[in-house]
C-alpha cells in the first residue's frame, strides 16, 4: 500500500489530528478522526440508508470529521480521482 499523505487539521496540534491520506493504488481515502459519539451513532443507525440494516456492521464505524477540514477533503478527493484513473 502507498498512502499519501494529504493533511492534517491544522487546529488539533501535535495529537488527536483528524488525518486524511490517498491509497495510490485503489484510490481509496483514508481518514483518521474522532470516534462519533453513541448519540451520534445512534441517530446514524435510525436515520441508516433506506433498504440497509439499522445496525453499523464489524468492521465499520461512524467518525466525526471537523468542518474546517473540507477543503483537506476536497484535496484528499481530487487525489484519490488521480489514483483511481492509473
Amino acid at each position: 500500500m502507498a498512502l499519501q499523505f494529504i493533511g492534517v487539521d491544522p487546529e488539533s496540534g501535535q495529537t488527536g489530528s483528524p488525518t486524511a491520506w490517498v491509497d495510490q493504488k485503489s484510490g481509496d481515502i483514508i481518514a483518521q478522526s474522532y470516534i462519533a459519539d453513541e448519540a451520534t451513532r445512534a441517530e446514524c443507525i435510525e436515520k441508516n440508508a433506506p433498504g440497509h440494516d439499522k445496525v453499523i456492521p464489524d468492521g465499520e464505524t461512524v467518525i466525526r470529521i471537523p468542518a474546517h477540514m473540507v477543503p483537506i477533503l476536497r484535496e484528499a478527493c481530487d487525489a484519490a480521482e488521480r489514483a483511481a484513473v492509473r
